[in-house]
């Protein structure tokens, strides 16, 4: 079996299964990863780029690494290949527990328990929630389901289809790490940069499509196209603003502004502040309804260009083997003629 059809039916069961299951509850990879890199930094950690540029490269390159032995070892045999992307791709995808999340929130918003709320936003996003009232807290929760849109699905799915499990499983890696280390805190403003700018770029793709398919799935395309051309270019994040800012304009809300994070204040740029309104509670059942259309449609752009990509491979090994064989018997009729004269 071909490998963009090992892709192709391994992304759509791994998120049949996150749809259905959510993430692993006992075991999960993960948060393995995650103890792994914690251990790593415990024996690395100085305040310096080079040791946190080696910390990034044992723990992304090791985790790659693995993953390649991996899928090498059940190379040519396809139920283990496909079962095995499927498995990765549930494992490094994670938009159903995002909406979990984000509707409980949602929920507790609803029945004026603000409170609870407050609670459970540490579980979705950094923000300091007691600085937060519940349009405040609505507001994050929109904006983090947009960020994760594209940091838990897209981009896992983009850099699966470039390079199979080990792309899964890649770019999960650098994530993570980002959010383990890629801060501005003390302690991590140098250490952490290399993780940070990594992650920058392994997002740069899956930020794009999802901003794209947020235009093209949100109801408002003008005005999402408008914001995102507006406000992107604002936000401090490279990949964060195309993404909030066409969410932003697809739901027709204002994102940005000022944020609390852990006893710093950051004000950032307001997104799509000129035709957009404060968020509501009821405005997160909507950001999340968004990120699952946009998740189910960058599967069919990921599984189709994948596909594509393996027609143009195996037709130009085609096209080889063609041109190789008309020069090999052009070849011996040459060596034939000779023979006679």
């Amino acid at each position: 079996m071909r490998a963009d059809r090992v892709f192709a039916y391994g992304a759509t069961a791994g998120l049949i299964a996150d749809a259905l299951l959510g993430d692993p509850r006992r075991g999960h990879p993960v948060a393995g990863f995650g103890r792994a890199a914690a251990r790593v930094e415990s024996l690395l950690w100085r305040d310096d780029r080079g040791r946190g540029a080696l910390h990034t490269l044992v723990c992304a390159g090791g985790a790659v690494g693995a993953a390649a032995l991996t899928a090498r070892a059940v190379r040519g045999r396809p139920a283990l290949a496909v079962a095995l992307t499927a498995a990765t791709a549930w494992s490094v995808v994670g938009g159903t527990s995002l909406g979990r999340e984000a509707r409980a929130i949602g929920g507790a918003l609803a029945a004026g328990d603000l409170e609870v709320a407050r609670e459970r936003l540490p579980h979705l996003c950094g923000r300091d929630p007691h600085s937060l009232d519940g349009p405040g807290i609505a507001r994050a929760v929109v904006e983090s389901v947009a960020e994760n849109t594209s940091d838990a699905v897209v981009g896992a799915l983009v850099w699966g289809a470039i390079g199979g499990v080990p792309g899964l499983v890649g770019f999960r890696a650098v994530n993570t790490l980002d959010a383990m280390v890629g801060h501005k805190s003390p302690r991590y403003r140098r250490y952490g940069w290399a993780s940070a700018r990594l992650d920058d770029l392994a997002g740069w793709p899956g930020a794009r499509l999802t901003a794209a398919l947020a235009v093209a799935a949100g109801g408002r395309p003008r005005a999402a196209v408008r914001a995102w051309r507006a406000d992107a270019g604002r936000h401090p994040s490279p990949n964060a603003g195309p993404v909030e800012a066409s969410f932003a304009g697809a739901l027709g809300v204002r994102l940005g502004g000022t944020l609390a994070y852990a006893g710093r204040v950051e004000h950032r740029p307001v997104l799509n502040g000129e035709s957009g309104r404060d968020v509501r509670g009821a405005d997160i059942e909507r950001a999340v309804r968004l990120s699952r259309r946009v998740s189910t449609l960058a599967l069919g752009v990921c599984v189709a260009g994948r596909m594509l990509a393996g027609r143009v491979v195996a037709g130009r090994g085609v096209a080889g083997t063609e041109a190789g064989a008309v020069v090999n018997g052009a070849a011996r009729n040459a060596v034939r003629k000779r023979g006679r004269a």
